[in-house]
């Protein structure tokens, strides 16, 4: 019996090396695949900043570096684009915020820093702002997720701040986040308006001097 039974062992070894082996080479290929999405979700974005949510296709594929048949095979319809940038977006500055912590000089530090990175986020937000208010379907859920994910961001920093000292422990992340989009609204049309100096200004107000 035990002669019998080595073929069918010898077989699984073999077919699981195999199973292993094609498993092995997929990653790499998940990886490229992911790289190759974030520089066309960049490249949109960038595009949407200067032009709107109706930049050419073409633009974007240039600014990728690709053929407009790849925008399509990874977004089929400009709303699964316009939905990838924003969450994109989101989730890049939601993942920031702990690394900004873990390495600023202070935690006040890091909020500002943070608080910069979210005004870049809402420079592109904007941009998005005319096809996010449109009843297509998947764009209601976009404000939500928004939330989801940067208001606890934002409140681990403003209590780490709080923490340390270094700020008034009078504002909510919430409250800070709408200060801030408030700031920013229109700043895109109108060159005479720096509004990452106002909320400089207002970030620099939270901070305690005694």
């Amino acid at each position: 019996m035990k002669d019998e039974e080595r073929p069918a062992r010898s077989r699984r070894t073999v077919e699981e090396q195999t199973a292993g082996e094609q498993t092995a080479a997929a990653r790499p290929r998940r990886a490229d695949a992911r790289r190759n999405e974030v520089t066309l979700l960049e490249a949109a974005a960038a595009a949407f900043v200067a032009s709107g949510v109706e930049a050419p296709v073409r633009d974007i594929a240039a600014r990728a570096g690709v053929g407009t048949a790849t925008i399509y095979r990874h977004f089929p319809t400009r709303a699964d684009l316009i939905i990838a940038v924003y969450r994109h977006q989101v989730d890049a500055c939601a993942e920031a915020g702990p690394t900004l912590l873990a390495g600023a000089p202070t935690p006040y530090d890091a909020l500002r820093e943070w608080i910069d990175l979210f005004v870049d986020f809402l420079a592109t937000k904007h941009g998005l702002a005319a096809a996010l208010h449109s009843d297509q379907a998947g764009f209601d859920t976009l404000h939500t997720y928004f939330l989801d994910r940067l208001v606890p961001v934002c409140t681990q920093l403003l209590d780490a701040a709080t923490e340390a000292g270094e700020i008034h422990a009078h504002l909510t992340a919430y409250e800070l986040m709408r200060g801030v989009g408030n700031l920013c609204i229109g700043a895109e049309h109108d060159p005479r308006y720096d509004a990452r100096r106002l909320v400089g200004l207002l970030v620099t107000g939270l901070r305690r001097t005694t």
